[in-house]
């Protein structure tokens, strides 16, 4: 047997192993949220969204939930405005609300739902102010415009992801005033997740999942229940940045999804390696039970 017919053979052992996942979660809606640092690579990118063109074209239904920070960050760097955080969330005045909406809805989302088009599937880029998808009250007068999501439109994204289309959703909200409100792309990933009663929900970020050790890079955690995350933060191994991220893990799971995982968006192909491998790539966050 020659080395390109052991190759083929792979190959088709490969496809063969993967089917069983694929008959799993056709028909399901998948929640991907995928941001921030994890889309600095665009050769990476590409391949993350790839494995998103690939799920919708197998039968899955794939929801797609992005931020932005480090280019909303360089913008108003640019513009002379300083970036303020409490708590990981950016505190959001008039000038910032307008830079973070001009670059979510306009340039990120525009990019992406242009790049998944390009390959053969059919995305629509939308932010929460359209037909009032994600809507918000003010979550604290400190941090100006950052919202708290108060209601998620699940009949229009239904009637998308459940037909030919890929939603691909920028983090802002809206309330009845038509004010914009600058949610956490973690927070609307859970919200939208819960509403819709997702199959599994998947944060993309830079980092490989958690951590039993911050500060060591082998001590990822593959399994964790939410008693164990929840003290975790409280006792200060989760911090940072990860704190409303794995909030939003938490509150997805008591929402009634079934899993969430945390996988690190920076390695190629990492969500097929996920839900089409025994093994996964990240860290699932499950029921205490």
């Amino acid at each position: 047997m020659n080395d390109a017919y052991k190759s083929t053979i792979e190959r088709a052992n490969i496809i063969c192993e993967v089917l069983p996942y694929i008959r799993k979660y056709s028909g399901k809606t998948l929640v991907i949220k995928y941001g921030g640092n994890a889309m600095n690579d665009e050769a990476v990118t590409t391949t993350i969204l790839q494995d998103i063109a690939a799920l919708k074209i197998v039968g899955v239904n794939p929801i797609l939930v992005h931020g932005g920070g480090p280019e909303i960050n360089r913008l108003l760097d640019r513009l002379g405005i300083q970036s303020k955080f409490k708590n990981g969330l950016r505190v959001t005045d008039e000038q910032t609300m307008e830079v973070a909406q001009m670059i979510l809805c306009g340039k990120i989302n525009k990019n992406i739902v242009g790049e998944l088009n390009s390959m053969g599937v059919k995305a629509i880029g939308l932010c929460g102010k359209d037909s009032q998808l994600i809507k918000a009250e003010n979550l604290d007068p400190e941090l100006g415009f950052v919202g708290k999501i108060t209601e998620i439109n699940a009949k229009l994204l239904e009637i998308l992801a459940k037909d030919e289309f890929i939603p691909v959703i920028a983090s802002i909200a809206t309330d009845d005033k038509g004010n914009s409100y600058n949610v956490n792309a973690d927070v609307a990933a859970a919200a939208i997740g819960a509403a819709m009663h997702a199959e599994k929900l998947l944060f993309l970020s830079d980092i490989d999942g958690i951590m039993a050790n911050k500060d060591n890079s082998d001590s990822l955690i593959k399994r964790i229940n939410v008693s164990a995350l929840r003290k975790m933060i409280d006792d200060g191994s989760v911090s940072g940045g990860m704190v409303p991220k794995a909030k939003s893990c938490i509150d997805a799971i008591e929402r009634g999804i079934n899993s969430v995982f945390i996988l690190n968006g920076t390695l190629p192909h990492s969500i097929l390696l996920e839900l089409f491998t025994d093994d996964g790539v990240g860290t699932m966050i499950e029921k205490d039970n």
